[in-house]
């Protein structure tokens, strides 16, 4: 079917004037001058049959019309902006990774600095998520997740490391409560409601903690654990730190919970993703062999 549509430039004009609210804005983001913008948003009027502004010059308002074509343009001018993405591979620019909160925060960032330091030229933007990603839909090169397969179809996936969790506290209630957290309220997170559940199926040993303390984000909890409110369950990555400077103790060590944590990305590969996926495995494997999880404390008896 052939399309009728007025000129691109006009459009573009048009749809950057009523998202911004200023036709010099939009000149700005255009790079033109307020002239070459109002003539083609009138040039877009006239072609339309229809009036797109209204009011004063200096304080412009978009008609019914107007409105409902910026609505449909700013849809269709994000489609073509993923359609370019999806198939340019320029050396340079932004990359957009997907990863969870605490994730980022505790593992990614603290290392992000030496990507960086390699490959200048490539601004990463990170996005937190934890939620199943689908790269037909979704604006990320890279998604990095913790799970299990089946992973989201038209992704390749890179293996970084087996996921290790166990209970952590700080270091002035480790003694208090013995092995079993005795009286020590236990922290959970809304972000990962079976953390302790899915623990306590991994092993037989008996836990008697406190109260029962939810905490809505991830992070929270952590910090909670840190300052002595209560005992968590967490995965090694998140507290790694924390134990080798004495901020956090394990008395039960951690154990394999089943899951891995990888990189997902696009199945057609482009050079940033590429770079930026081959480093995050060389990062793994430097943590792999260089921060093992402790052993526990005290005897544990694993389920098989």
């Amino acid at each position: 079917m052939k399309r009728h549509l007025p000129s691109l430039n006009a459009l573009r004009a048009f749809e950057a004037s009523g998202r911004l609210g200023r036709m010099t804005l939009a000149a700005q983001e255009l790079h033109v001058t307020h002239g070459a913008i109002s003539r083609q948003v009138r040039h877009l009027e006239e072609t339309l049959g229809v009036a797109l502004f209204e009011g004063p010059r200096n304080a412009l308002r978009l008609t019914e019309a107007g409105a409902t074509l910026l609505s449909g343009l700013g849809r269709a001018f994000d489609e073509i902006d993923l359609s370019v993405r999806a198939v340019a591979d320029p050396q340079d620019g932004s990359l957009d990774v997907s990863c969870p909160g605490t994730f980022t925060m505790r593992w990614l960032i603290p290392r992000l600095y030496r990507f960086q330091a390699a490959h200048p030229e490539i601004e990463v933007r990170l996005t937190a998520s934890h939620r199943p990603v689908d790269f037909a839909r979704d604006g990320f090169d890279v998604a990095l997740r913790v799970g299990t397969p089946p992973w989201p179809d038209g992704a390749e996936v890179a293996l970084l490391f087996p996921e290790q969790t166990g209970p952590v506290l700080a270091p002035i209630l480790d003694t208090r409560g013995g092995p079993t957290f005795d009286g020590i309220p236990m922290l959970h997170t809304r972000t990962r409601p079976r953390a302790w559940e899915d623990w306590l199926a991994l092993c037989a040993k008996p836990v008697t903690g406190g109260m029962r303390v939810d905490y809505e984000h991830f992070y929270f909890m952590l910090e909670a654990a840190g300052a002595g409110l209560g005992v968590c369950v967490a995965p090694w990555p998140y507290v790694s730190d924390d134990i080798r400077l004495g901020r956090l103790a394990a008395p039960l060590g951690f154990l394999a919970s089943g899951q891995d944590y990888v990189a997902l990305r696009r199945a057609r590969r482009n050079r940033k993703s590429s770079l930026f996926c081959d480093w995050l495995k060389e990062e793994a494997r430097d943590f792999a062999a260089n921060s093992s999880a402790p052993p526990p404390r005290v005897a544990l008896q694993t389920l098989t």
